[in-house]
């Protein structure tokens, strides 16, 4: 999976005239009518309804606005409020510019007034468009899409292209629904490298979009002078769903849940993405996933779950991804299950080195690769990538009955190592198969470049494990011949059943995670201690129960039989 910045709808040729000649003139154009709004004080609110008349002031509800056009042509300061009635529906689209919008402290706030929200439908163009300003907040509203606007608009859009690289502070989206779109919230910058910062989108709900539910993008990466357009971004409580991607695309990913790049800083948390990119293009090189980030630094992805993501290709369609010129970053306490591609994928498919120092632990994955065997549970694999820790997570994965590869008619092993890393540590984990290989290497690691220690490897079939070109049947026959499941010269790791329901009970959300832990306390294996494998394990596992000085193995601790 490549990452590629997409381009973004630009406003009429008309705006952007207007926009022009203010900025030349430093005054109002001649011909061109805004709203009279009082000469003094304020902040002010306007009030838009459809039994409002355009005549009036818009100061209160009773002299509301009528057409989003003309709310669209007043000028709003900082500290300004545009409110849409509750549950009406305008037609057209809302504009910020440069001259427009607020402050940290003073943000413009656009929102519904009213019983539920109002609904702004957009055809052909993007629903709220803001431009080279910030400091504005976009709450309680629904903006459909129709017509043009699946392929050349976006729902609400950020773009920063400012040339004098000033990052823009303060953007708050919270409570919209968003659908219909190319995208249906995007984030971008200029090839200045600079975009937005301090980023807040909660509590939203982003779907049957074309291309992505949200996207955030930047200028291409570069590895010897590494730059990111956006800083402090936070992704809460989003649902992305039925996204749907572009089957005429065929050069780039389309069809993802929440993609972000050019980020320093970001956390993506308690949301949910599913069944996206399903009609993403049979011929694409690269592929969507339900959750990823790529050229960025300092990503946190945790308490997610994405499931039942898809992929019209061969490539990709999985849970959640680290994807290119990710570093210092970590994939915590999430859940994926019944996705097409990896339920966990970390990537690096550029020779920049600018891959490295990221974490994946405390993670579940159940029936994942469901039609794409080259995958498995948790992938990991990338040019010149280094320092890769991958612990305590559970991974079960039911085969039978599924495709096998191509070359040599395997099933999707639970965990996946392919060639280019170097300085890998997988410790603590559980790794269930039903006879389909447990690990799947593409060559025989030596412990210095790739080191396993303290998994519990179980499977329901035949055991089976592949290193290279060779097959071992044992735990002891592997650890013999690879050095690996070994500390201090003394060997390591199980083959132990863990008592999971999830072998038999599907798992279904997060709740029904509850089937992926150990039922048989007292029996699972231990895990290494922290100090054994020099890794701070972190405060808790999936569930929240705090960790103490002795840990037993996978992503939750073991409960006693209910």
């Amino acid at each position: 999976m490549r990452a590629v910045k997409r381009s973004r709808t630009t406003r009429s040729a008309a705006g952007v005239s207007v926009a022009v000649l203010l900025l030349l003139t430093g005054c109002e154009v001649p011909g061109v009518y805004r709203p009279a709004r009082p000469a003094s004080g304020g902040p002010f609110t306007f009030y838009v309804s459809p039994d409002g008349d355009d005549k009036n002031d818009g100061m209160s509800p009773d002299r509301a606005w009528r057409t989003l056009a003309h709310a669209d042509s007043a000028r709003l300061r900082p500290g300004d409020r545009l409110r849409l009635r509750g549950g009406a529906t305008f037609k057209g689209r809302l504009t910020l510019d440069r001259n427009e919008a607020g402050s940290a402290t003073r943000p413009v706030v656009i929102e519904s007034f009213g019983t539920g929200r109002a609904v702004l439908t957009t055809a052909g163009t993007s629903g709220i468009a803001v431009r080279d300003t910030a400091g504005v907040v976009i709450r309680n509203l629904s903006l459909v899409g129709a017509g043009g606007s699946l392929r050349y608009g976006e729902g609400i859009t950020f773009l920063n292209k400012r040339p004098d690289r000033k990052r823009l502070d303060h953007v708050r989206i919270t409570n919209v629904d968003v659908s219909g779109f190319r995208n249906g919230i995007s984030v971008g910058a200029g090839k200045q490298h600079v975009g937005f910062s301090d980023v807040r989108i909660t509590d939203s709900a982003v779907h049957h979009n074309l291309e992505a539910g949200i996207a955030f993008g930047g200028p291409d990466f570069d590895a010897d002078a590494p730059t990111y357009a956006h800083e402090r971004v936070r992704i809460e409580r989003v649902k992305a769903y039925r996204n749907s991607g572009d089957p005429e695309q065929d050069y780039r990913n389309t069809g993802n849940g929440i993609k972000l790049g050019s980020v320093r800083d970001g956390k993506i948390q308690r949301s949910v993405a599913h069944d996206n990119g399903g009609k993403s293009s049979a011929n694409a090189d690269e592929g969507p996933e339900g959750i990823w980030v790529y050229d960025s630094t300092r990503m946190v992805l945790e308490h997610n779950t994405s499931y039942r993501n898809r992929t019209g290709s061969t490539v990709d369609g999985g849970g959640f991804g680290l994807d290119n010129n990710v570093s210092s970053s970590v994939m915590q306490y999430n859940l994926a299950y019944g996705n097409d591609g990896p339920g966990f994928l970390v990537y690096s498919g550029m020779p920049t080195g600018a891959h490295k120092n990221n974490i994946v632990r405390f993670n579940m994955s159940w029936d994942d690769a469901r039609s794409l065997p080259d995958y498995g549970g948790i992938v990991a694999f990338g040019t010149r990538m280094r320092n890769l820790d991958i612990y305590h997570n559970t991974v079960v994965m039911r085969t039978d009955g599924l495709p096998a590869t191509e070359d040599t008619g395997e099933r999707p092993p639970a965990l996946r190592l392919r060639d280019g890393m170097r300085n890998v540590r997988v410790h603590n984990n559980i790794f269930v198969t039903d006879g389909g290989p447990l690990v799947e290497a593409q060559s025989p690691y030596s412990p210095a470049y790739l080191r396993l220690q303290g998994n519990d490897y179980y499977s329901t079939g035949d055991w089976s494990l592949l290193w290279g070109d060779d097959r071992y049947r044992s735990l002891a026959g592997w650890r013999q011949g690879s050095r690996q499941e070994l500390l201090d010269g003394e060997p390591t790791g199980s083959k132990e059943d863990p008592c999971l329901r999830g072998m038999a009970a599907p798992v279904t959300d997060r709740a029904g995670a509850g089937n992926l832990v150990p039922r048989c306390a007292g029996k699972v294996p231990a895990g290494l201690t922290a100090e054994e494998i020099g890794i701070e394990l972190g405060p808790a596992d999936y569930f929240g129960t705090p960790l103490t000085d002795s840990v037993t193995v996978g992503a939750a601790q073991p409960r006693t039989e209910d």
